[in-house]
């Protein structure tokens, strides 16, 4: 790292991820200053820590949110505008379109999920580990190009001790795979549709039909190994059952279906990359930035308890560099 960032990693109870803060200076628009002078410092910091940065104290962001557009643009050459892609006006910032809003509170009104059954581990522990948590995804995997970085913000989290978010390794997780394992899969594609296409895996299971997709909506091919383009590493590539399609997937080429080889497999997947070795639990303060890279992490939100607590956080979405298996294509979801 340059002389005037500080890096410390990995994240605490985890074997990736980093802390970055600035040596000479504090607050948000020292360290957005300092990082547009070194352009290529927090991509490469965000490359060496396996695609996951902590920026503390940014709360002045919450006050000025071009600070939090400039630093976006440090990580690649488009921010998407939410309002040119088909998301509820309500969950869009009212005066700033690149900045999804998370919140419990209205207009937004988004619950937390369930707690897990049983709410805590054996060991008393939080669960991480997928079946026993849901929820893992990668952001929009259901478009091509998917984009490359999310930034999250604090703006008003909850207490400790919930409402965290949890990270995977994607990378740690697949070089862990026995040879056979990565063998196999090398070469599939999962099917990733969105969430509201009426493809998830309990609506299947019980027979729902599934809804007619618009020329826009159309269930997307991904790797399920996927290179990453700046390391040359590679990643797991998934997301359990909110964005795949357990219709006519959820791996391309193998028995579809909610229960069938497909589903083996990739509930196999997600339960290797989620053990406790490969997963961050980051419990938010007030001016939390959390950086991850979509292209080798996987990502879950967690219970808070909506009735006694209120949560506003920011996230804007960067893209520009998928990767060579997306040179030249157009966005799945904008009509030519």
């Amino acid at each position: 790292m340059p002389s005037r960032f500080a890096l410390d990693g990995p994240l605490a109870g985890a074997g990736f991820g980093g802390r970055v803060t600035l040596s000479d200076g504090t607050g948000a628009e020292a360290f957005v200053r300092a990082a547009e002078a070194e352009p290529r410092a927090l991509p490469q910091a965000l490359a060496e820590c396996g695609g996951l940065l902590l920026v503390p104290g940014m709360q002045a962001m919450a006050e000025n949110p071009a600070l939090l557009l400039r630093l976006s643009r440090i990580f690649g050459p488009e921010i998407e505008n939410y309002r040119e892609n088909g998301t509820a006006a309500n969950m869009v910032h009212e005066t700033v379109p690149e900045i999804l809003v998370v919140a419990n509170i209205p207009p937004v009104s988004r619950q937390p999920p369930p707690l897990p059954d049983p709410p805590l581990t054996e060991d008393g522990s939080l669960p991480v580990q997928y079946p026993h948590r849901h929820g893992w995804h990668t952001d929009q995997s259901f478009r091509r190009p998917p984009p490359d970085i999310s930034l999250f913000l604090a703006v008003l989290p909850v207490p400790q001790g919930q409402g965290q978010t949890l990270f995977a390794d994607a990378t740690a997780a697949y070089a862990a795979l026995p040879e056979a394992t990565k063998r196999r899969i090398e070469h599939l594609d999962g099917l990733h549709v969105s969430s509201s296409a009426g493809r998830r895996r309990e609506a299947v299971r019980a027979g729902t039909p599934p809804r007619a997709l618009g020329p826009l909506e159309q269930p997307q091919r991904q790797p399920l190994v996927r290179v990453h383009p700046v390391t040359g590493q590679r990643a797991l590539y998934m997301c359990e059952h909110g964005q795949m399609d357990w219709q006519e997937g959820p791996i391309v080429g193998l028995e579809p279906g909610p229960d069938g080889e497909g589903a083996r497999l990739l509930d196999a997947l997600m339960a290797h990359a989620t053990q406790r070795e490969f997963v961050h639990a980051h419990e938010w303060s007030t001016g939390d930035l959390v950086i991850w890279d979509n292209r080798c992490t996987l990502h879950a939100a967690t219970w808070f308890d909506a009735a006694k607590e209120q949560r506003v956080m920011w996230r804007t979405t960067v893209s520009g560099n998928p990767g060579a298996a997306y040179a030249g294509e157009a966005k799945s979801w904008l009509a030519a």
